[in-house]
């Protein structure tokens, strides 16, 4: 069964060899096995059901969460030549009976509909009647309470699958997952001796950098400006936070859009086309743009603002570098972010256990901001990778190439300073009593009387602040979990107090996308165009731009030829090879 399908990966998509991971998940599927993979963004989750369900005798339900996420994968299989269609709320009564008709003939193999299509029994019922061979669940982390975007839709998917007649094969798929949230996705989607299968979260061509302490706005605008021909999305907070970054970059002249909630839908869907098509190169937003979004060639994502943990951000950010391209995912840290997101977790639920708990995961990423050690190390961890490496050479920190500043003394004073305040409050107090501040507070507990008072008066509160968070993302200390932590010391303090260890601490520096010029990669890029304006879909459904580089690389002159670059099927051949193939010869022959 795996010759097969290793056959349609070339036939279909063009490629010779699945992806790191891929092989087992199929091949776990294809032997009727319950299936569950956690595999980063980009990694090719949608292949992993896509292949088994061209094998299997009957149709695959695909439960999917967003419409633009079925649109694009529906389109980008037909586009392949695999027969695919979908459901939802955007179809009128007759087209909805055409596709299930599609279903109900065996013509279309796959059928991608939403979860709250599930919550209608008469569509339960229609599902009842067709040959069902597998349903494969993306994004299945939504099922569970303690995921980052739980959907109490997913929930009607397991008395679905009771009900079946004939149980079949169910695959389930997601980026990241705790271990709370793996545990809960098998049990609340009823997987039955499931394999379960996490390929590694390493997205080895994102560089992750951290940036604190510089004016946002700034760097953003000075960011852009080295990179203006790249592709990127701008994450932000709030819908507020999006308009005015949208303002000043529009302002600046450059092609942009804007989304978040706050807008209508017809406003949504035309700046995420706009951004899919290519007609703009960069796209602002709140978190509620990019699930699903399947743009291979976004070459920097940049939360603007602290996300609320590492879940989110590790999705979002994932949403760089697709086509497995070199690409950049910057977050700009400001101390005030992080009040914002406590806010909007009080906003959020009235469970004090839910609070507990995103309060833990917004600590996560306050660590990830002012750990010294490797970025990916610390992201790698989080999601219980083991042997990680502790250098991984692409990220701000392990590239960084100022020295190491000797923090011990200021440490030993911080710690102490925590101790003598009997590990009872906050950083914001214990920083204002190391600064020697006059507020009503320090005088009230007395602690204007201790040798800790005042002994780092030369630094601001900010900068005190921040050796702190320093400290406590480098586990030397610890905040308890609420709404306002207290400072505790932890046992790698102690050696720094009896002066056994040292602390170290550093900074990055800002890094440029490198870019080689190659002319005939623009001029595929605007074949590319043309063609995804005639057909009318996004230009990467056509070939991404890892594809157009490769061709740009090596120049093929004939079918043949074409059949070996990477993304080349048979039925993209048909569609656009000789257009492509003109253009090449046509560049090599004015070079000649």
């Amino acid at each position: 069964m795996l010759d097969e399908a290793r056959k349609l990966l070339k036939k279909y998509y063009g490629y010779s060899s699945f992806r790191k991971g891929q092989e087992k998940v199929i091949e776990s599927i294809l032997k009727g096995e319950d299936t569950f993979a956690i595999m980063p963004t980009g990694a090719g989750k949608s292949i992993c059901y896509q292949i088994p369900a061209l094998l299997l005798p009957g149709i695959t339900i695909v439960i999917s969460p967003l419409i633009s996420l079925m649109k694009d994968q529906v389109d980008s299989l037909n586009s392949a030549g695999v027969k695919a269609t979908y459901i939802n709320s955007t179809l009128d009564n007759n087209e909805m009976e055409q596709r299930i008709l599609l279903a109900l003939s065996g013509y279309a193999k796959l059928l991608y509909i939403s979860p709250e299509r599930l919550e209608s029994e008469n569509f339960c019922q229609l599902l009842r009647t067709i040959n069902i061979s597998m349903i494969a669940i993306d994004e299945c982390h939504c099922v569970s309470q303690w995921g980052h975007d739980f959907r109490p839709s997913y929930r009607t998917i397991q008395p679905l699958i009771k009900s079946l007649t004939d149980r079949p094969v169910i695959s389930a798929f997601t980026a990241t997952a705790t271990k709370e949230v793996k545990d809960d996705v098998v049990k609340l989607l009823g997987l039955k001796n499931s394999k379960v299968y996490t390929t590694g979260f390493d997205r080895k061509n994102l560089f992750f950098s951290v940036v604190r302490g510089e004016n946002k706005k700034d760097y953003l605008i000075k960011y852009i400006e080295d990179n203006k021909d790249q592709v990127g999305i701008i994450y932000a907070a709030t819908r507020k936070e999006v308009d005015s970054i949208y303002e000043l970059l529009k302002g600046k002249g450059y092609a942009v859009s804007k989304y978040h909630a706050g807008l209508d839908d017809s406003e949504r869907s035309k700046a995420q086309e706009d951004f899919i098509y290519d007609n703009v190169n960069i796209i602002v937003a709140t978190n509620a743009f990019g699930m699903g979004i399947d743009k291979s060639n976004v070459r920097y994502v940049i939360h603007y603002s602290i996300p609320k943990n590492m879940e989110a951000y590790y999705q979002e950010a994932g949403r760089a570098g697709r086509d497995g391209e070199a690409s950049q995912c910057i977050l700009l840290f400001g101390a005030q972010d992080i009040m914002l997101q406590k806010f909007l977790i009080e906003q959020s639920t009235s469970l004090e256990e839910r609070r507990l708990m995103e309060y833990r995961r917004l600590q996560h990423m306050v660590d990830y901001c002012h750990t010294t050690k490797c970025l990916r190390k610390y992201i790698l961890e989080y999601f219980e990778e083991e042997n990680v490496q502790d250098y991984c050479d692409n990220c701000s920190n392990c590239k960084d190439e100022t020295e190491l500043s000797d923090i011990t003394i200021d440490a030993q004073k911080i710690f102490s300073c925590v101790a003598r305040m009997k590990q009872r409050f906050g950083t914001v107090l214990v920083s204002q009593v190391l600064k020697g501040s006059k507020d009503q507070k320090v005088s009230e507990f007395g602690f204007n009387k201790l040798s800790t008072f005042g002994i780092m008066k030369g630094y601001t509160l900010k900068e005190i602040k921040d050796l702190i968070n320093v400290l406590i993302a480098d586990d030397y200390l610890g905040l308890t979990e609420s709404q306002f932590p207290v400072v505790r010391l932890k046992e790698k303090a102690v050696g720094v107090l009896k002066g056994e260890q040292k602390v170290y601490h550093k900074t990055q520096k800002r890094k440029k996308i490198a870019v080689e010029d190659n002319s005939l990669f623009v001029v595929l890029k605007t074949l590319r165009k043309s063609i995804s304006e005639r057909e009318n879909v996004p230009p990467y459904i056509v070939f991404s731009d890892s594809t157009l580089r490769e061709m740009s690389e090596y120049c093929p002159l004939d079918e043949e030829a074409m059949l070996n670059i990477k993304g080349v099927g048979e039925t993209k051949l048909k569609k656009y090879g000789e257009e492509f193939l003109q253009s090449i010869k046509s560049y090599v022959d004015n070079k000649q």
